[in-house]
């Protein structure tokens, strides 16, 4: 084909976050790649990976934005998932091999009462077929190999499991969880499998909350290419800092602004009281009631455009990331 020249192809003033509704059988590397291209930029990466089986929200992240992807807060996670009892497989959903089936006899009151007993602080063991790196290896890579390995145990927080529909003729049904990031929504379904004594796989994934983001803020890749083929497509990206809100916001001086721009820490005695929730603080940052380590959302004053996220250390506001 020879060499494609590519001048032109890449759109860097496009920077913010798109709201995507993940569709079935993508992965959401494939969902990167299909943005990347309807916004003609290279500069694209997601948060919270979700399995191509999986459905909901995955917030991507475009242009400068892409620089939060280390520092997005650690936000709850909801997810809606479909299960069946009486069924175990190698990848603990129905798109892996079934390694045990048997008749699940199980009512709906002694299935909501096991899934309670997950309801708190609870280690979790990483399924074989995921992301998590053993002895720098990826654990799916060696699960297509055929290799099983000894996983680390990790704590998670199941906050609330609701059991939404269950039929117990059929054994399948659907539960509602919100859970801390790092929760393996498979394992959860498999380890209540086990403490029914029956096994059970799950059948469907939708994530309706993830990194302070709902379901209802997301499009579709469709409704995306429509915004793409009308025009509005970029004008629809959030904001970076709107990931950030959690955080309190600082408005600085625009002399103040240069030198946070340049990389240069700010002396907190010198720095207006934070704004939480849109209401002015009556103490500094130089008080103790604010604790080191603390993120701000760093703003100018004169225009409110959004500089980075500042560190408090001791006596002064250091730059902790710049956009």
């Amino acid at each position: 084909m020879g060499c494609i020249k590519r001048m032109g192809w890449q759109n860097s003033a496009v920077n913010g976050v798109l709201l995507i509704d993940k569709p079935a059988d993508f992965t959401s590397f494939d969902v990167c790649a299909v943005v990347r291209g309807m916004l003609r930029t290279k500069k694209v990466g997601h948060s919270g990976t979700l399995d191509p089986m999986a459905t909901g929200v995955l917030p991507i992240l475009v242009g400068s934005a892409t620089r939060a992807l280390d520092l997005i807060p650690s936000h709850d996670k909801t997810y809606i998932a479909g299960f069946r009892l009486g069924v175990r497989t190698d990848t603990l959903d129905v798109t892996g091999k079934v390694v045990c089936e048997i008749k699940a006899a199980i009512d709906g009151e002694r299935l909501s009462s096991v899934a309670d007993e997950f309801v708190g602080d609870i280690m979790q063991t990483p399924p074989m077929y995921s992301a998590v790196s053993v002895n720098g290896k990826k654990l799916y890579d060696l699960a297509r190999q055929g290799v099983e390995v000894e996983r680390p145990n990790r704590p998670v927080t199941i906050y609330s499991i609701n059991v939404d529909e269950y039929d117990a003729e059929s054994a399948c049904g659907v539960i509602t969880v919100r859970c801390s990031k790092g929760t393996y929504i498979r394992t959860l379904i498999d380890d209540i499998g086990q403490r029914l004594g029956c096994g059970a796989v799950l059948t469907s994934l939708r994530r309706t909350v993830a990194s302070g983001m709902d379901i209802s803020q997301c499009m579709t890749l469709a409704q995306a290419q429509e915004y793409k083929n009308e025009g509005s497509l970029e004008s629809r990206l959030l904001p970076v800092d709107t990931i950030f809100e959690c955080y309190p916001a600082l408005y600085i001086s625009d002399n103040q602004a240069v030198r946070f721009n340049n990389g240069a820490a700010l002396a907190l005695d010198r720095l207006h009281p934070p704004i939480i929730d849109g209401k002015r603080q009556e103490a500094k940052l130089s008080s103790d009631i604010y604790k080191d380590e603390s993120l701000y959302r760093v703003y100018s004053h004169s225009d409110k455009k959004f500089l980075g996220l500042g560190v408090k250390r001791i006596d002064e506001l250091r730059v902790c990331k710049r956009f």
